[in-house]
């Protein structure tokens, strides 16, 4: 090799890094704090994804139910101390408030091409990451299999229903103000649940387990504890109803007091990706992003029509509709 040449490759090789050095430079670092409501599982596993993409960046986590995360967030706001960069939480409506609060950052750039309609914020405040909906789960020695939310006003249906009640679980709040805002269901379809004596209870798991040992024939229920229930041998099966499933999306949003701005769109950016929603698809869930794929407990060819949902309207009427709701069934 001539010197000639060899003064030209350095310089060249010299010249590339040069144009590398800023793109280097902006690599995220530094530590981001993480607050959720994931289950354990589920964080870790979010975390670790994160952290193999982005080797530079040191992730904190506060986890607990949704209800702590906020209260926790609440006091630190109004300390003037947030303690969180980002936010992976259940629900939008818990968004929507921070929202209207002026407490999250928009992120402009982050790509939600094929994401499902309605998942993320018009203003890209906060991003649903993945779709966990909510139907009809029968038991199959039940004499009837349902296809409309409205079967379950059915005289035949009587006294054979389960649901979680609304003034414990997120999910079923969204669903109440989603479905009483709604002409062809409205208040009607409650009152017709408690005239058919329908029982309002804790939580998804205290239905899944009245349907599955029978002691209910019908109850209403998020998809993948049914499917995954009926995968494992229980005598369960699920029906998502022709007018729609209520569905939660777990966003993800970025506090606007964030200390590291970088690293903090980087998750958001991850969560959004192809791999991130990959991994939601391996941890069970249906995605966002439906073109990643299907879980493998969702029967093939399975279309889910997800109720569409208002979450700002949501957030102004849930504490009404949760009160009347408790008139109407009783805490």
């Amino acid at each position: 090799m001539t010197q000639t040449r060899r003064k030209f490759m350095l310089a060249a090789a010299f010249g590339a890094m040069l144009a590398a050095g800023p793109a280097l430079a902006q690599a995220p670092s530094g530590k981001l704090v993480l607050y959720t409501s994931q289950p354990e599982k589920d964080a870790a596993q979010t975390t670790a994804a994160f952290k193999k993409a982005y080797p530079n960046v040191e992730v904190e986590i506060f986890r607990s139910g949704t209800t702590e995360v906020m209260g926790k967030l609440a006091a630190e706001i109004s300390a003037g101390q947030p303690g969180a960069d980002v936010l992976l939480i259940a629900d939008a409506a818990s968004m929507e408030i921070l929202k209207g609060q002026k407490q999250l950052l928009a992120h402009p750039g982050a790509k939600t091409e094929g994401l499902q309609p309605g998942s993320f914020d018009a203003d890209k405040t906060y991003f649903g990451s993945k779709l966990i909906t909510t139907g009809i789960a029968y038991n199959t020695a039940a004499k009837e299999k349902p296809a409309s939310w409205t079967d379950l006003d059915k005289p035949g249906y009587k006294g054979q229903i389960s649901m979680p009640s609304p003034l414990y679980s997120g999910a079923a709040a969204i669903m109440l103000s989603t479905m009483t805002a709604r002409p062809d269901l409205g208040w009607k379809f409650f009152e017709g649940l408690k005239s058919n004596e329908a029982v309002a209870v804790r939580g998804n798991g205290a239905v899944l387990r009245s349907v599955a040992t029978g002691e209910k024939a019908y109850g209403v229920l998020v998809d993948f504890m049914a499917y995954n229930a009926k995968k494992q041998g229980s005598p369960i099966d699920f029906v998502f109803p022709k007018e729609g499933a209520p569905a939660v999306t777990e966003p993800v949003a970025i506090m606007k007091s964030t200390k590291n701005e970088a690293a903090a769109k980087a998750f958001v950016d991850f969560i959004l990706s192809d791999e991130g929603q990959k991994l939601a698809l391996a941890m069970g869930y249906i995605p966002a992003k439906p073109s990643v794929g299907s879980p493998a407990w969702l029967p093939e060819g399975t279309k889910i029509n997800v109720m569409a949902s208002d979450i700002a309207a949501v957030v102004k009427a849930t504490e009404a509709d949760k009160a009347r709701f408790a008139t109407l069934f009783g805490n």
